[in-house]
């Protein structure tokens, strides 16, 4: 990767916060980046990588603050781009909340933090977790030096060696998104699910964990093609898992990081049925008011119940004197989105639910020509997954052979989920 400096910095350029790693560059050369950035801005061209002669400038901005590293060399910038969301999420997790404020208060923490995060321009380590065991915020109080922990050195960096747990546990969810675009005639225009695993781990010593999934390559080539299986794409691995026993037998083996941590994440391009259908009614009295139907149907199987449900309705920004007749649930408009939103605490499978509403209108026509913006649901349906993926099992293997109990539980939420009104 080879980056020079990283700089932190306000909005208006003023470095708070930099740490030259290699001294190939003078440090004034950051000094051009905002200049630069104006720059485009004024050609309507922004971009997360500059130029200046051999200067290259790779930010990002978050909150209140850019993150900026400088390099002569030819960077991996997407290494690069890792690295500061990395870097922010270290912060996050050390001062709950980053901006300039954060910064100008920690000082010394940061600058053993951006030590330890990178040499001579090479990422070292960026897990927080580890990070937290020996640079603390009361690191100046300690009498005796801390020594870093061995999981700095170690093959396995994620995990510190002596964890003690009374009762062993493993929790393992798997959550899906489901983003789904469709038009009023109910037709899916796009579709797709986005899911994770995610772990919380509470093991004592340094178990190896083996997850077995109903992959349809694994399936395939075990001669168990009919049987039910997920073509799960562009997956993506926490470091823990060994990606070469992956790739052989498709077995997921990993020593697992202590606490809560993604193990996977992964994405499906499939037709999916809506899971929540809207149907809506609107008619528009010019110059008096505005009518509201809306059908609110759940399309999956009558066991399986959706949480916390919300419809959200937009409404033109001038409609004035709400009122709303619900026989489930509660409706309220909110103006500062210009939009009504219709929240369902509980939403059986296979139900219909009907929403009227009403608005005035002004009796002046504004200027705005208004578009149709799409109904957005919101949703969460515990013990249910769209893609049809199963843990199949959940191996612990431990030198000492404790007992450990594994628990797995499935929900799917909604992510981008917008439906098209006539």
């Amino acid at each position: 990767m080879s980056a020079s400096a990283i700089y932190v910095l306000d909005l208006k350029g003023k470095v708070l916060i930099s740490r030259n790693y290699r001294g190939d560059i003078d440090m004034n050369q950051i000094d051009k980046f905002m200049a630069l950035m104006m720059e485009k801005e004024e050609e309507g061209v922004t971009s997360p990588i500059l130029k200046h002669n051999e200067v290259t400038f790779m930010w990002i901005k978050y909150n209140n603050l850019y993150l900026v590293v400088t390099t002569k060399k030819n960077a991996n910038s997407a290494l690069v781009f890792v690295f500061l969301h990395k870097i922010v999420g270290v912060f996050c997790e050390y001062f709950k909340e980053l901006e300039e404020e954060s910064i100008r208060d920690n000082f010394v923490l940061i600058y053993e933090l951006l030590d330890e995060f990178m040499d001579f321009g090479f990422p070292q380590t960026t897990d927080s977790k580890i990070l937290q065991e020996y640079i603390t915020q009361e690191s100046h109080k300690m009498e005796i030096i801390p020594r870093p922990p061995p999981a700095i050195t170690n093959a396995v960096s994620w995990r510190t060696e002596g964890i003690k747990y009374r009762k062993n546990e493993v929790f393992l969810d798997v959550i899906e998104s489901v983003n789904l675009l469709a038009n009023a005639s109910g037709n899916v225009l796009r579709s797709e699910i986005v899911g994770s695993i995610r772990m919380r781990v509470y093991l004592t010593g340094m178990p190896e964990l083996r997850l077995g999934l109903n992959d349809k390559v694994l399936f395939e080539s075990t001669g168990r093609g009919k049987s039910k299986s997920v073509e799960l794409e562009d997956v993506k691995f926490h470091q823990c898992v060994r990606l070469s026993r992956f790739e052989n037998d498709r077995t997921i083996s990993f020593i697992p990081p202590d606490g809560e941590f993604e193990l996977m994440s992964y994405r499906l391009s499939t037709h999916v049925k809506p899971l929540i259908w809207i149907e809506s009614v609107i008619e528009r009295h010019a110059h008096s008011r505005v009518e509201y139907m809306i059908k609110a149907k759940s399309q999956f199987k009558r066991r399986s119940t959706a949480n916390n449900v919300e419809i959200i309705i937009p409404v033109p920004h001038d409609a004035d004197s709400p009122k709303f007749k619900t026989a489930i649930g509660n409706v309220k408009y909110a103006p500062e989105t210009n939009s009504i939103v219709w929240s369902i605490k509980s939403f059986p499978g296979g139900k219909e639910y009907l929403m009227r509403a009403h608005f005035g209108l002004p009796s002046i026509v504004s200027e705005e020509v208004e578009g149709k913006p799409p109904i957005s649901v919101k949703f969460e349906i515990p013990y249910f997954t769209t893609s049809g993926i199963q843990v199949r099992y959940l191996k612990i293997i431990e030198k000492s052979g404790y007992q450990a109990l594994p628990w797995v539980r499935y929900i799917t939420q909604n992510g981008d989920y917008q439906l098209r009104t006539n």
